[in-house]
């Protein structure tokens, strides 16, 4: 059984595949110019046969048609004879000649004298027609001159001229040049076996080799890199494999690290309320007034832990498929409305202003839900992190052109560090951590925004100066691509 699954693993490989291409290549062009030579030979060897034998007619049918041989004159008649005789030595064949009554008046063989023949050749040529014919049954050409003499105006045939050649040397000549030709076949065939297995070898192994490493840097060992620079294909294929090594290994330390993150996020709530309740614990006679200020606090860390948990599950749908989208048609210009009124009680009590400035009605395609979501955070974000003083404010603005929609969070706020721009994005990542925590920050925020925002095939930018406030530049197809 394993025998058989290694030769079907075989047959599917590439040196299988390369070995049978050089032989195709060696073997199928060998066959084809193999019979076009055998054929152009034979078709050439008849043709000039043919063309022997017809012009040796044509002399002897013109010295009978002049001499008085068909009316049983002596003249010249030794002299043809001769001819014809030699003629039939030389291409081992047959002459015989008919009259106008078809009767044979001579055979070089001497068998059918003084005979009647009557076909369709000899009445064919008795009209003036001349006829060449090759039997490839039989071997030979067969032909009917007609005896015509060239100063008769009136061209009165006088006889046929019936001539039958072999061509079996030409058959044999055949045969030997195709056994010839054959024997170089084999002799081509098993050498293009051993240069196709060669060349095999010799091209597939720097992808034995790639694998090799591969398994070793899997086990461990080996390069942290594969450098395979035998082809411009292998080397190509390594720099893919070391790109995709790379981001794996990025995603690995990013996993790592929000791994770790959740973690401490997750028990700092915990820790907390943990020393809240041993603080209790330990004052059995603590006035009333002490332990509602200590449960308040143990509350304000559930809430805590909630929102943190509550802002993961929504980071695990945004990773799922965008065929979770519930995509409608909405009018932006009251989506956001219904944001900014919910969000107005917070905003007052940092004493910030919210202002929405609309340029045009908009209806976009649209999963609501994920878009309130990713919009409200926006927003918060720039009310949590504005101005204390009484005079912060944030500005959202909505425009579209006939291809995609556009939302503007602008705040005057702390603003963000240049350096940090990239990263804000990042789970868990705070720019400011004591800040973040005083006022319930999860670091979540910003990565279930774009995540929500990158489901609609849109893109977020952030532009912000440190102490006078961030922009966020949202756009969104409005239609939306599936």
């Amino acid at each position: 059984m394993q025998k058989n699954v290694k030769f079907l693993d075989f047959l599917k490989s590439l040196k299988f595949r390369l070995i049978i291409l050089v032989i195709a290549m060696a073997v199928i062009p060998g066959n084809v110019i193999r019979a076009g030579i055998l054929n152009s030979y034979e078709s050439r060897a008849l043709s000039i046969r043919q063309s022997e034998v017809l012009t040796q007619a044509q002399i002897i049918s013109n010295q009978i048609a002049v001499s008085e041989y068909m009316t049983g004159g002596s003249g010249q008649s030794e002299t043809i004879r001769t001819r014809m005789n030699m003629l039939t030595t030389i291409y081992d064949g047959r002459v015989m000649i008919v009259d106008k009554a078809f009767r044979i008046i001579y055979d070089t063989y001497n068998l059918d004298y003084h005979k009647t023949i009557i076909s369709e050749e000899v009445l064919k040529s008795l009209k003036g027609e001349q006829i060449v014919k090759y039997d490839s049954e039989n071997l030979y050409i067969e032909m009917a001159i007609p005896i015509v003499d060239p100063s008769d105006d009136d061209g009165e045939v006088q006889g046929v001229l019936l001539i039958s050649v072999s061509t079996d040397n030409i058959a044999l000549n055949y045969d030997y040049l195709q056994k010839i030709a054959i024997i170089l076949e084999i002799v081509v065939g098993f050498t293009a076996v051993f240069v196709g297995i060669l060349c095999a070898i010799k091209l597939v192994k720097p992808f034995h080799r790639m694998s090799e490493e591969i398994k070793e840097i899997q086990t461990g060992y080996g390069n942290d890199s594969l450098e395979i620079n035998d082809y411009s294909e292998t080397a190509e294929i390594c720099g893919r494999i070391n790109d995709m090594r790379s981001q794996m290994k990025v995603m690995d330390e990013s996993r790592q690290e929000f791994v770790s993150n959740v973690s401490h996020e997750l028990k700092t709530p915990l820790t907390s309320m943990k020393v809240l309740a041993d603080s209790i614990n330990s004052m059995p006679d603590a006035p009333k007034e002490l332990y509602q200020e200590f449960m308040e606090d143990i509350t304000n860390e559930i809430e805590r832990e909630t929102k943190i948990i509550n802002d993961l599950l929504s980071l695990v749908k945004m990773d799922k498929s965008a065929a979770d989208l519930n995509i409608s048609t909405v009018n932006l210009n009251e989506l956001i409305e219904q944001i900014l009124k919910r969000l107005q009680p917070i905003a007052d009590r940092q004493k910030v202003e919210l202002v929405l400035e609309s340029f045009r009605p908009v209806t976009a395609e649209i999963d609501d839900v994920k878009m309130t979501l990713a919009i409200t955070n926006l927003v918060e974000n720039g009310i949590k992190y504005n101005r204390t003083d009484g005079e912060g404010w944030v500005h959202v603005t909505l425009n579209a052109d006939h291809q995609y929609f556009y939302i503007k969070v602008e705040d005057s706020g702390i603003g963000i560090p240049e350096d940090c721009l990239d990263q804000i994005y990042e789970r868990f990542y705070r720019v400011d951590k004591s800040h973040s925590r005083e006022i319930g920050g999860t670091g979540l925020g910003l990565a279930i925004t774009r995540n929500c925002i990158l489901m609609h095939r849109g893109a977020i930018k952030a532009h912000s100066v440190l102490g006078e406030g961030t922009t966020f530049d949202v756009r969104v197809p409005l239609n939306y691509i599936a």
